[in-house]
């Protein structure tokens, strides 16, 4: 009997070449931040180098503008990984700002270091109680929250801005350099650090990519899916005082309206970074990047002459494509 074979394998079938493995294992989504940083910046240094854009002050500038919106991205990155969301940062850092200035004004530079922290702790546990203890979505939440805490700001200052005048706070909190390095970017690299190392590196971290991912199969493996998410808006919101702390050093006066529409900055910054707008993935070294793209975009858009308005709506256009590649991954 004659014996016979296949004549067909998967190797060799017609037609059936694929790419090379290299190229099959590159997504270019996951650098596509880094890929833009490149690009904007490469175009804005052709198109805007008469205006002063490569100068050693402006690029300086792009990083002290990109500084506070990087913090308060840092905590916004473990909100949204947790599947939640924290619209009421920008408000948070406002009202930071004005209890650190009455508090350093009545009782001295610690004790307003100490209550511009507190406010931070009492708005995310509040936020952080009322989503994880009462199951209320996190967008009302702080939705409600954005408008109370800007309310309160205005209430006990009559809506005037309150002087810092202790030149250590000052320097200490945004206004001075460390050396060489400006203040701001010294906060920023000790948040980022900490925040990166804390979200990808500890089992805090994997419980909070695991809670966002699937919350149900998280409660299975015994994680306190509640407490994560009530420790995730205290984070949030801590850091958002800080930066309004920041804000009332470098400008040495807190005011209500500091932070005013950074939450929309700061969610930009996370999703550009690479975090899922759905939960269970998150980047801060992405954030990072995604809160100096904005920064870069912002100082080209000065540069080239547009206003306020028109700043805005290429903005919004980001924050639309960012969540177009959201959805694709």
């Amino acid at each position: 009997m004659a014996t016979t074979t296949s004549p067909t394998t998967p190797a060799a079938a017609p037609g059936s070449r694929s790419r090379s493995p290299l190229l099959e294992k590159l997504d270019w989504r996951r650098y596509i931040i880094y890929i833009g940083f490149v690009l904007v910046f490469l175009v804005f240094a052709v198109t805007l180098n008469d205006n002063g854009f490569l100068t050693t002050n402006n690029l300086l500038n792009i990083v002290r503008q990109s500084a506070i919106i990087a913090i308060i991205a840092v905590g916004m990155t473990y909100v949204i990984a947790c599947a939640e969301i924290d619209l009421s940062v920008g408000s948070t850092a406002g009202l930071a700002s004005v209890i650190t200035a009455m508090a350093i004004s009545d009782y001295g530079l610690l004790a307003g270091v100490a209550a511009g922290l507190l406010v931070g702790v009492v708005v995310g546990s509040i936020n952080g109680a009322l989503v994880s203890m009462l199951n209320i979505p996190s967008f009302l939440v702080t939705l409600g929250m954005l408008g109370i805490a800007v309310g309160v700001a205005q209430w006990i200052t009559d809506s005037a801005p309150q002087p810092i005048l202790d030149p250590t706070y000052n320097l200490v909190f945004g206004g001075g350099n460390f050396g060489p390095v400006p203040g701001l970017l010294v906060w920023m690299a000790i948040v980022v650090a900490l925040g990166a190392v804390g979200l990808a590196k500890t089992r805090f971290g994997r419980q909070v990519l695991a809670t966002g991912g699937n919350r149900m199969a998280a409660d299975f493996t015994g994680i306190n899916t509640r407490r994560v998410k009530f420790q995730v808006l205290v984070i949030s919101s801590v850091l958002a005082a800080l930066a309004g702390m920041l804000y009332a050093g470098r400008l040495e006066s807190g005011r209500f309206q500091w932070g005013t529409g950074d939450e929309l900055s700061a969610i930009a910054a996370v999703i550009l970074g690479g975090t899922s707008l759905f939960g269970g993935a998150g980047s801060v070294v992405g954030t990072l990047v995604g809160a100096l793209l904005i920064g870069l975009i912002n100082n080209g858009l000065v540069l080239a002459g547009l206003d306020t308005s028109q700043q805005q709506v290429v903005r919004g256009v980001i924050i639309i494509l960012a969540v177009a590649l959201a959805r694709r991954k």
